[in-house]
């Protein structure tokens, strides 16, 4: 997969052929990766210390997205040797993923997002902003 930039190789393995790899533990996942033709990869640094709060956040998810069109699969990514955390979502193609932003799903998947209940809102959870990066088949 790639896109503009750089090219994007998903190896889902215990031990790794390549020498640049950034490794990850599994927390969450659903679905099979390589039949996928969009890839969407939410960059999310997280601290030390919001580590816990932040896993069980996707650890409660209500798993809705699995049902929306278009939809491939996910995998919720802990950060071996650093602290950013990564939620890969793969779709049959970008406009699947297009409407599931506009859905009802994605609404209530993020809406505590920017309330006093959200994640988002507690100090010390983040390290810095999140990230989106997007790779085509």
């Amino acid at each position: 997969m790639n896109n503009d930039e750089e090219v994007l190789v998903l190896q889902e393995a215990e031990t790794t052929t390549l020498d640049h790899a950034v490794e990850y533990d599994v927390l969450d996942q659903s679905g099979d990766l390589p039949s996928g033709r969009f890839a969407v990869l939410n960059n999310i640094p997280v601290t030390e210390e919001g580590r816990e709060t932040f896993e069980q956040r996707f650890n409660n998810r209500a798993r809705l997205i699995e049902a929306e069109p278009g939809f491939i699969a996910i995998r919720v990514l802990r950060p071996v040797h650093s602290g950013t955390y990564v939620i890969l979502t793969m779709w049959e193609d970008e406009q699947s993923f297009k409407n599931w932003q506009e859905s009802q799903a994605y609404g209530k998947a993020h809406a505590k997002r920017g309330t006093e209940d959200g994640v988002d809102q507690r100090p010390n959870i983040f390290s810095g902003p999140s990230f989106v990066t997007t790779y085509k088949k």
